[in-house]
């Protein structure tokens, strides 16, 4: 297996120093939770794309005492892929968010959708906004990524309409559009290779997305594709999509 991965504040990672001591909630997790011994190896990050692959040199309760073996800096990918995803009942948005880490999203924008049943309003939006910030965090862990996605705050329709106009591709997933997402991607450039580029994906809430919405968002610039024969739910959608994206671009 990959060497488990911790995020850190930047301080840890901009000296030079070949001895760090790792503490905190991560020093607690890894010394503590995981286990983590004398020998063994481990990736700190800060989230951004630096990091340090460690060696524990000692093991304290609450703490490990590490020996840097290695620095780096991984880079932003030259397509940044944003999923616009409407809030949605019974966690499903954060099951999407959950994925859409794994699937290496580069940002996630929670969206009050028209038939959004969920909402977002006062304490419960600060509160909301935290766990999906959680919930990149512990995903992105897993998946051993040194960039986390950026949550943006909520959006609202006209908030959305500008994203999707400043996008270099905006697809809305609507499953009667005429469009394949395949077809559309057969035909666009998602190497970046020309210069960066934005993509951005919309998914609607589990009513749908209405059709004012929809004609707003053509409006707008956005292309409505469809994934497949199937109905996907808000859960799966996105990462379906981004797994699309990828496979033209990032995983080749």
């Amino acid at each position: 297996m990959t060497a488990p991965l911790f995020v850190v504040g930047p301080e840890l990672l901009t000296g030079d120093g070949a001895v760090l001591r790792l503490d905190g909630p991560e020093g607690r997790h890894a010394a503590d939770v995981q286990r983590l011994g004398t020998g063994e190896t481990l990736v700190l990050a800060d989230g951004r794309g630096a990091w340090a692959r460690c060696r524990v040199e000692e093991a304290h309760r609450g703490a490990l005492d590490l020996v840097v073996l290695e620095r780096g800096t991984d880079p932003a990918p030259p397509v940044r892929h944003v999923l616009v995803q409407a809030l949605a009942k019974g966690d499903r948005d954060l099951q999407a968010v959950e994925s859409a880490t794994e699937m290496e999203v580069d940002e996630v924008v929670p969206w009050q959708a028209d038939r959004s049943i969920v909402r977002w309003r006062g304490e419960r939006a600060a509160k909301s906004h935290r766990r999906w910030e959680q919930q990149v965090l512990a995903a992105g862990k897993q998946a051993r990524r040194t960039r986390l996605p950026v949550v943006a705050g909520l959006a609202g329709r006209t908030d959305l309409l500008a994203r999707a106009s400043a996008a270099d591709l905006a697809l809305v997933l609507h499953e009667e559009a005429e469009e394949t997402l395949t077809a559309v991607l057969d035909g666009t450039d998602l190497t970046g290779s020309s210069g960066p580029l934005e993509v951005v994906v919309v998914v609607g809430p589990e009513g749908g997305i209405t059709p004012e919405e929809l004609t707003a968002l053509r409006d707008a610039g956005a292309r409505a594709v469809r994934l497949g024969g199937a109905v996907l739910r808000t859960s799966t959608a996105g990462a379906a999509a981004l797994a699309l994206l990828n496979a033209r671009g990032r995983w080749r």
